[in-house]
Protein backbone atom coordinates (compact mmCIF):
# COMPACT_ATOMS: atom_id res chain seq x y z
CA UNK A 1 0.00 0.00 0.00
CA UNK A 2 1.26 3.78 -1.22
CA UNK A 3 1.48 6.34 1.28
CA UNK A 4 -1.68 7.75 -1.20
CA UNK A 5 -3.85 4.51 -0.57
CA UNK A 6 -5.76 3.66 2.82
CA UNK A 7 -7.79 0.89 3.61
CA UNK A 8 -11.47 1.11 1.94
CA UNK A 9 -13.45 2.92 5.06
CA UNK A 10 -10.29 3.90 6.52
CA UNK A 11 -11.67 7.12 8.94
CA UNK A 12 -7.88 8.82 7.93
CA UNK A 13 -8.44 11.97 6.06
CA UNK A 14 -7.42 10.52 2.48
CA UNK A 15 -4.14 12.25 0.49
CA UNK A 16 -5.97 14.11 -2.75
CA UNK A 17 -3.61 14.19 -6.06
CA UNK A 18 -3.48 18.34 -5.61
CA UNK A 19 -1.88 17.27 -1.91
CA UNK A 20 0.84 15.37 -3.32
CA UNK A 21 1.58 17.83 -6.38
CA UNK A 22 2.22 20.28 -4.02
CA UNK A 23 6.07 21.53 -4.31
CA UNK A 24 7.76 22.90 -1.40
CA UNK A 25 7.98 27.32 -1.49
CA UNK A 26 10.45 26.74 1.48
CA UNK A 27 14.43 26.22 0.61
CA UNK A 28 16.54 24.59 3.41
CA UNK A 29 18.86 27.23 5.03
CA UNK A 30 20.34 26.28 8.42
CA UNK A 31 18.39 28.76 10.13
CA UNK A 32 14.98 27.36 9.24
CA UNK A 33 16.44 23.92 9.54
CA UNK A 34 17.72 24.88 13.25
CA UNK A 35 14.46 26.02 14.22
CA UNK A 36 12.22 23.30 13.26
CA UNK A 37 15.24 20.51 14.60
CA UNK A 38 14.52 22.15 17.84
CA UNK A 39 10.55 21.30 17.25
CA UNK A 40 11.70 17.96 16.12
CA UNK A 41 13.32 17.31 19.76
CA UNK A 42 10.42 18.20 20.93
CA UNK A 43 7.48 16.58 19.12
CA UNK A 44 8.93 13.93 16.62
CA UNK A 45 12.29 12.67 17.79
CA UNK A 46 10.14 10.47 20.93
CA UNK A 47 8.89 7.85 18.17
CA UNK A 48 11.27 8.47 14.44
CA UNK A 49 14.76 8.77 16.65
CA UNK A 50 16.70 11.73 16.74
CA UNK A 51 18.79 10.98 13.82
CA UNK A 52 15.09 9.99 11.91
CA UNK A 53 16.13 6.94 12.33
CA UNK A 54 12.86 5.86 13.32
CA UNK A 55 13.90 4.20 16.58
CA UNK A 56 12.62 6.58 19.33
CA UNK A 57 11.82 5.11 22.79
CA UNK A 58 8.13 5.70 22.62
CA UNK A 59 7.79 3.65 18.73
CA UNK A 60 9.86 0.98 20.90
CA UNK A 61 7.19 0.89 23.73
CA UNK A 62 4.45 1.19 21.20
CA UNK A 63 6.02 -2.00 18.97
CA UNK A 64 5.67 0.90 15.98
CA UNK A 65 8.27 0.08 12.52
CA UNK A 66 9.21 3.42 11.21
CA UNK A 67 11.14 3.96 8.19
CA UNK A 68 14.47 4.39 8.64
CA UNK A 69 14.72 8.33 7.23
CA UNK A 70 18.87 8.11 6.88
CA UNK A 71 17.80 5.54 4.21
CA UNK A 72 17.22 7.79 0.58
CA UNK A 73 15.76 4.90 -0.73
CA UNK A 74 12.93 5.14 2.43
CA UNK A 75 11.25 8.26 0.92
CA UNK A 76 12.99 8.86 -2.65
CA UNK A 77 8.95 7.91 -4.10
CA UNK A 78 7.42 10.25 -1.66
CA UNK A 79 7.04 13.91 -2.90
CA UNK A 80 7.79 16.94 -1.07
CA UNK A 81 3.35 17.38 -1.13
CA UNK A 82 3.03 13.95 0.21
CA UNK A 83 5.79 14.15 3.54
CA UNK A 84 4.30 18.25 3.83
CA UNK A 85 0.54 16.44 4.05
CA UNK A 86 1.74 13.51 6.36
CA UNK A 87 2.95 15.87 8.74
CA UNK A 88 0.37 18.15 8.04
CA UNK A 89 -2.87 15.80 8.80
CA UNK A 90 -0.76 13.08 10.92
CA UNK A 91 -0.80 9.02 10.01
CA UNK A 92 -1.61 6.18 11.87
CA UNK A 93 -1.24 6.99 15.43
CA UNK A 94 1.03 9.97 14.66
CA UNK A 95 -1.01 13.47 15.36
CA UNK A 96 -0.75 15.92 12.68
CA UNK A 97 0.88 19.22 13.38
CA UNK A 98 -1.28 21.05 11.05
CA UNK A 99 -2.89 23.02 13.68
CA UNK A 100 0.01 23.32 16.01
CA UNK A 101 2.43 25.48 13.73
CA UNK A 102 2.53 27.75 10.27
CA UNK A 103 2.96 26.22 6.77
CA UNK A 104 6.38 27.53 6.68
CA UNK A 105 7.49 25.62 9.71
CA UNK A 106 5.73 22.08 8.42
CA UNK A 107 7.71 22.40 4.57
CA UNK A 108 10.84 22.58 6.59
CA UNK A 109 9.96 19.83 8.50
CA UNK A 110 9.85 18.52 4.95
CA UNK A 111 13.61 19.92 4.22
CA UNK A 112 14.85 18.26 7.81
CA UNK A 113 13.32 14.69 6.69
CA UNK A 114 15.00 14.79 3.64
CA UNK A 115 18.52 15.99 5.68
CA UNK A 116 18.05 13.05 7.59
CA UNK A 117 18.99 11.25 4.28
CA UNK A 118 21.27 13.84 3.39
CA UNK A 119 23.42 13.24 6.14
CA UNK A 120 22.96 9.57 6.93
CA UNK A 121 24.75 9.18 2.95
CA UNK A 122 28.38 9.38 5.15
CA UNK A 123 27.27 7.08 7.58
CA UNK A 124 27.25 3.47 6.42
CA UNK A 125 29.47 1.56 7.43
CA UNK A 126 33.03 1.38 5.90
CA UNK A 127 32.66 -2.27 4.99
CA UNK A 128 29.88 -1.13 2.43
CA UNK A 129 32.28 1.21 0.29
CA UNK A 130 33.65 -1.10 -2.36
CA UNK A 131 37.63 -0.90 -2.60
CA UNK A 132 39.77 1.11 -4.64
Amino acid sequence: MNSTQEKPGSSEPQMKPEDAAKKNPVSPTPEGLAEVRKLFGYNCAMCHGKSGDGKGDLAADMKLELRDWRDPSSIEKMTDGELFWVISTGKGKMPGEGDRTPDKTRWNFVNLVRSFAKKGAGDKPKAETPPN
